[in-house]
């Protein structure tokens, strides 16, 4: 009865430590989005990243670097709604409440300038035509060196 009582709290303490101290906490990778070819100047794209958490890429300029381009994440930070961008008047647009961010993620109108709410921007680079995001590990799986997960 000592063993198993011994091996029961083992294994609840090692979960425990797990949970509280998890692995690989504040580490990230860079994501391929696509090419920059397939974004113009003024277009938008959906990204969805591996957590879940809704992304709009935009490029804003011309030019081969990642300050010609922006990602935000799409979902407004006043009530959740869907964000898009709106080449013409240069800006983020929220249609629940008439919500609008420039084209750095800054609220200028509606309830997010009000609260000072801004979107969440994500890191960009380019290597070679590619475009790729900064991930954070923890929303995705890393192999090992032996190429196991």
């Amino acid at each position: 009865m000592l063993g198993g009582l011994t091996v029961g709290y083992g294994a609840f303490a090692s979960y425990a430590i797990r949970f509280l101290y998890p692995a690989n906490v504040g580490k990230s990778i860079w994501q391929f989005v696509c090419t920059l070819d397939q974004l113009k100047v003024n277009e938008s794209m959906a990204f969805t990243m591996p957590s879940g958490a809704k992304v709009v890429v935009a490029r804003q300029a011309e030019g081969d670097s990642a300050e010609a381009f922006i990602a935000l994440s799409s979902v407004c930070p006043h009530l959740g709604c869907k964000v898009h961008w709106e080449a013409v008047n240069d800006r983020f647009f929220c249609p629940c409440h008439n919500g609008a961010f420039d084209a750095q993620g800054a609220p200028t109108e509606g309830p997010p300038a009000s609260a000072n709410q801004y979107l969440t921007r994500f890191p960009l680079s380019v290597e070679g035509n590619l475009l790729l995001i900064e991930v954070p590990v923890n929303a995705v799986t890393v192999p090992d060196a032996g190429g196991t997960a």
